[in-house]
């Protein structure tokens, strides 16, 4: 059995859980009420000292001080999900793509968006793998598993929204 530590953050957007796994690799990134998001575990560890990096960045980012996060990841997932998600990364600070741009990116067919779509929804570290820089094609605020609200918040704090 793996050990899971966990501990609760106060930001903008409400009071995130987050859980890394032994090596302090951050495994996920919860928002309240989030769709498939996590929750707390028997068996889990509470302890902050794993975080201090990750309280760090997300301070800095929500202050629009930090534009790219440098942090050890570990989100658990299929090949194809895993695949999906580096796009993901890949998508600057700032800037929206739609899920056809990240099924191209991955090499996936149109008839893939959907299963894109799909990963995108799983994605286990909101904020940080930043899935809510995916937009509709005609540019509409689509679904976005923190709440639309939320995704709006943080196009708008990165600039990709104006107020």
């Amino acid at each position: 059995m793996t050990t899971v530590y966990w501990t609760r953050l106060d930001a903008p957007v409400g009071r995130l859980l987050l859980t890394a796994d032994a090596d302090g690799a951050l495994t996920s990134l919860s928002v309240p009420g989030q769709k498939g998001g996590r929750s707390v575990q028997d068996g889990w560890r509470r302890d902050d000292g794993p975080f201090r990096a990750v309280a760090d960045q997300l301070a800095a980012y929500f202050a629009g001080e930090l534009n790219e996060f440098r942090l050890p990841l570990s989100p658990h997932g299929t090949e194809f999900r895993q695949r999906v998600w580096a796009a993901l990364d890949e998508v600057p600070y700032g800037a929206t793509v739609t899920y056809g741009e990240i099924a191209a990116r991955i090499g996936a067919s149109r008839a893939a968006v959907r299963a894109v779509g799909g990963a995108i929804g799983a994605n286990p570290l909101l904020i940080v793998c930043p899935c809510h820089r995916v937009i509709g094609a005609d540019g509409s605020m689509t679904g976005y598993a923190g709440g639309v609200e939320r995704k709006v918040w943080l196009l708008t704090l990165e600039g990709a929204l104006t107020a």
